[in-house]
This record gives structure tokens, sequence and C-alpha cells, in this order.
């Protein structure tokens, strides 16, 4: 067995210290040092404008396009009926035209509603705009109004059997649900 001997201890942290500072030395000088430091804070800082530049870009970017898109949408609401209004004018035109017409027989002026008519049902179908007219067919709540009920032995039950006011679809969207009367089971008396 061997005793550990004090001063061994104390040589050998001598030793350890002497190579610190043997290794402190052979770092760079505090000159190069310095160099070092500032050409690294040159390219951070250069990175950080690039990165600021970019910043400001992509900010310019979404404020052009924010009012862009808010000008769109007015243009949507102030516009949005343009087309509809461009095929309504052959339409009133017809029936401009129908009024100005001096000693017009009623044969003929029932002639003019029927082309008009016919102009008003093609202008509606270019526009997307479906007629409801669901005469025999079975009540759907969510296209029919049901104005009232009546006994009816000759269909099923919940059957369409008159339409006081037909409906609209505009592009399979509900704008007005036609008005119906609806059969119901005949009551039998006891």
């Amino acid at each position: 067995m061997s005793a550990q001997n004090p001063d061994n201890e104390t040589i050998e942290e001598n030793e350890s210290t002497q190579a610190q500072v043997q290794e402190e030395a052979q770092l760079e000088s505090p000159e190069k040092n310095a160099d070092s430091l500032e050409a690294q804070l040159e390219v951070a800082q250069a990175k950080a404008s690039e990165n600021w530049e970019q910043y400001l870009r992509a900010k310019a970017e979404m404020d052009n396009l924010r009012r862009r898109s808010v000008k769109d949408v007015e243009n949507a609401h102030k516009y949005g009926t343009e087309k509809f209004a461009t095929e309504l004018l052959p339409v009133l035109d017809s029936m401009l035209m129908g009024l100005a017409t001096e000693n017009a027989s009623a044969e003929t002026l029932r002639e003019g509603m029927e082309l008009t008519l016919n102009m008003l049902g093609k202008m509606m179908e270019k526009l997307g705009i479906e007629e409801i007219d669901p005469i025999n067919e079975k009540f759907d709540p969510e296209k029919h109004q049901a104005m009232s009920m009546q006994p009816n032995g000759e269909v099923e039950p919940n059957t369409v059997i008159a339409v006081m006011q037909k409906g609209y679809l505009l592009n399979d969207r509900l704008l007005r649900p036609a008005m119906v009367m609806v059969s119901k089971a005949v009551e039998e008396e006891s």
C-alpha cells in the first residue's frame, strides 16, 4: 500500500495550473480576438439589417393586399348587381315598346307580354334562378310553405295539390319558398 504524499498533490496541482497557462498562451492574442469579434458583429448587423428590410417589404405587401381586398369588397357591393341589370335591360326595353304601341289589340298586347315573359325566363336561367312549381310533388318544408291543408282521397297525404305562388332558387339557394296547399288524409265518419 502506498500512502499519499501531500507534496505529490501540490506537484500535480502545479502541473495542472502550468498546463492551463500554456493553453491560454496558445490562444490568439487580444488584438486578433477583438478583430474576430468585430467581424462577427459586422456579420450579425448585416443579417439583422437584411431581416429588417425583409420585414418592411412583407409589411408593405400585406398593407397593399389589405387595401386591395377592401377595394375589391367595396366594388363587389357597389357593382354586384351589374350582371343582373345588364340582363334586365332588354326585358325593360320590350315592356316600354309594348306600352308605346297605340291602338294595340288585346291579342297583340298578350303576344307582347308572352314574348317579354319568355325573355325574362331566359334571363333568369342565365343568372341561375330556378323556378319551384311543386304541383303533385311531396311537400318539402325546406322549399315549400304550406298555406292550408285540404282532405283529398285521390293523392297521398302531404302532397302538394295547389300552388298559390311559385318559389325560386338562386344557384340552389332558396330565394322564396313556394306557397302551396297540401293534401291530408280524408277522415272517415263513424
